[in-house]
């Protein structure tokens, strides 16, 4: 009996890694930007609406990691046989996602390196660049182990941090005077005006509806380092560990903004992007006091370094793949050395795809706020087409019956497909159309 339950103990260790890497790339502009963005702004009430988002796109983001499990596929081969037209969809628009992602990470990770004294001199441009070739090395040099072990070492940094910070916060009490409604503050959040801002928070809450491919492709290199296929209820744990932690954070990131910048969100986020990264340590420390500094920069970094080493792994390893099917050269899974070779031709085009972007901006005077917010933006409108190919992957014949959604995550679905495709139109028509304005 001992030996059953150790080696179940162990299906479930080895298991452990996609669910946790998800959570790294989560957890990084929707959280340190927007959820404490949401707290300053609107105190708590904007609560609800985080919990609901993480909600609706969980069955989206939970497919790639299901659908693997049981079908032995990645999810792109799943969107390959599922329509003719899904994988091809998924390569455009990722192309287009994953420069503006990986551009608007790595330079918000630059921003706040700034903050350390030894770097405080340096452009934040040429920080950003400096990340991006660290994190280049430490995916050509380590590949997935590297990615695997840096990335839980990052979260759990985070996450310990981030929690110290609330609760020696909750135990002090607020900065100021806090309206603690779950509902509604002054200002109110649910007016158009603000959809500016509720778009991209729900954008990139906990993350873009098509990481749903990235666990699913990360769960192949698993089996590979660790020898181990992991059975459907160990891979969800481990989805499920890594969902529950990205949830936990927001939270924590937006209690907080709310305890120590509550009224002064349009403040934090004036001015140029050194003047964000700045803002938010100060506020922070003004608030909790200057030894916070030595718990805000090291969690805040962790979390977009984290995002950043993750998305440049991810977003390429997608494509990559995705390459390899249309080609009909292999499966993409990133498992023989021609597959090896292909991803770091990929890393390396988005590297230099996103230095394109970030000069771009720069050379438009287009602040860290309006570029990272238009990514979060840009996901949110492209989430109703991604969750709508992830669902009907998931509930194709592909599938066995036995382990499609059933009724609970069918409306879920439904409900979030609604969700997504409402808000999205609302926000089109307010910002080319005028209407509501």
């Amino acid at each position: 009996m001992e030996k059953v339950v150790s080696s179940k103990r162990m299906g479930y260790r080895k298991s452990l890694g996609p669910g946790i890497l998800l959570a790294a790339a989560c957890i990084g502009g929707s959280h340190l930007m927007s959820s404490t963005t949401a707290g300053a702004k609107f105190g708590f009430s904007l609560i609800g609406l985080i919990l609901l988002t993480n909600l609706v796109k969980y069955p989206f983001l939970l497919v790639g990691t299901r659908f693997t499990a049981v079908t032995g596929l990645s999810l792109l081969e799943g969107f390959q046989k599922c329509n003719k037209f899904y994988l091809p969809i998924y390569l455009f628009v990722g192309l287009i996602t994953g420069t503006f992602t990986i551009s608007a990470v790595s330079f918000v990770t630059g921003l706040l390196l700034k903050n350390i004294v030894i770097f405080s001199s340096f452009p934040a441009l040429d920080l950003a660049i400096g990340i991006l070739i660290v994190c280049s090395l430490i995916l050509f040099i380590g590949q997935y182990k590297a990615l695997d072990r840096i990335s839980k070492i990052l979260v759990l940094l985070l996450t310990l941090l981030t929690f110290f910070a609330v609760i020696s916060l909750l135990i002090k009490g607020p900065a100021g005077d806090i309206n603690i409604s779950f509902l509604n503050s002054s200002p109110s959040p649910w007016t158009l005006s603000n959809l500016g801002f509720l778009i991209p928070l729900m954008g990139w809450m906990p993350g873009p509806v098509e990481l749903c491919i990235w666990p699913s492709l990360w769960m192949f290199s698993r089996a590979k380092e660790t020898d181990h296929t992991a059975t459907l209820k160990e891979a969800e744990f481990d989805f499920n560990l890594g969902y529950f932690i990205t949830v936990l954070t927001a939270i924590f990131f937006l209690i907080l903004g709310a305890y120590t910048m509550y009224g002064t969100g349009d403040e934090m986020l004036t001015g140029s992007g050194v003047s964000f990264a700045q803002n938010l340590i100060r506020l922070y420390t003004e608030s909790i006091g200057g030894w916070a500094k030595w718990i805000i920069v090291p969690a805040a970094f962790a979390a977009m370094f984290s995002t950043t080493l993750t998305c440049l792994d991810a977003y390429p390893r997608s494509i990559s793949s995705a390459h390899g099917l249309i080609a009909r050269s292999d499966k993409g899974n990133s498992s023989t050395l021609t597959e090896k070779k292909r991803l770091k031709k990929w890393i390396i085009f988005h590297v230099l795809a996103s230095l394109c972007a970030l000069l771009i901006a720069k050379s438009g005077g287009i602040g860290v706020k309006d570029y990272v917010f238009g990514a979060m933006t840009g996901s949110f409108l492209t989430a109703p087409l991604f969750a709508w190919m992830a669902m009907d992957t998931m509930n194709s014949s592909l599938v066995k019956s036995q382990f499609r959604y059933g009724i609970v995550l069918k409306t879920v679905c439904w409900f979030g497909i609604s969700f997504l495709s409402v808000f999205s139109l609302l926000f089109i028509f307010n910002s080319f159309f005028g209407i509501g304005q």
